[in-house]
């Protein structure tokens, strides 16, 4: 049986912004409660940009304690360096999550944007634009920064592909199953 109110926390982790989004379904609609991003740019190394993650992903889910998790997992890119670094926040952002128990589920950037726009290769605006007209988000209420739609997209793409009982998407629901789908990942 399906809860009658979903929440959804969706993030895109980065390193020098992160962004997240907060939806919440009920009887079926889709509606916004928050959007905005994790500001990186001013802290001096990694490892005080990746605690600012972890916190403030803890604090987002303390706050408005959803029931399940989506991330948007790094892409493949010619840089090894900045995928690492963008891997070791989307880590904490999956461990905060974990952390809390909540179900978290990971998405490729190209499904996050096919799924919202119809189209695998959407531009950030078009996203940005389909989400506006989703969720009637007014257009001064739109972030200066598409980091805040980045990490909302991601919530509304777990919402439209089932939520973590319908995603075909890696789910993990614990350090355990985190672990045995991850082998590789854990040394």
């Amino acid at each position: 049986m399906q809860k009658a109110e979903q929440i959804i926390l969706g993030i895109d982790p980065g390193t020098t912004i992160t962004g997240y989004g907060i939806i919440v379904i009920r009887d079926k609609k889709m509606e916004l409660v928050q959007m905005g991003e994790i500001h990186l740019k001013k802290l001096n190394n990694q490892a005080q940009k990746l605690k600012k993650i972890f916190e403030r992903t803890l604090n987002l889910i303390d706050e408005y304690h959803p029931d399940e998790l989506a991330i948007e997992a790094p892409f493949f890119g010619k840089n090894v360096q900045s995928m690492l670094k963008l891997g070791r926040a989307q880590g904490v952002a999956i461990a905060a999550a974990v952390y809390r128990d909540i179900p978290m589920t990971e998405y490729s950037p190209r499904k996050i944007k096919q799924s919202i726009t119809g189209s695998g290769s959407a531009s950030k605006e078009q996203v940005a634009k389909m989400l506006q007209k989703l969720l009637k988000i007014e257009e001064e209420k739109m972030p200066k920064h598409l980091d805040a739609t980045d990490g909302l997209s991601v919530a509304v793409c777990h919402h439209f592909q089932g939520g973590a009982q319908g995603s075909d998407q890696n789910k993990y629901k614990g350090w355990g199953s985190f672990i045995s789908q991850n082998p590789g990942k854990i040394k």
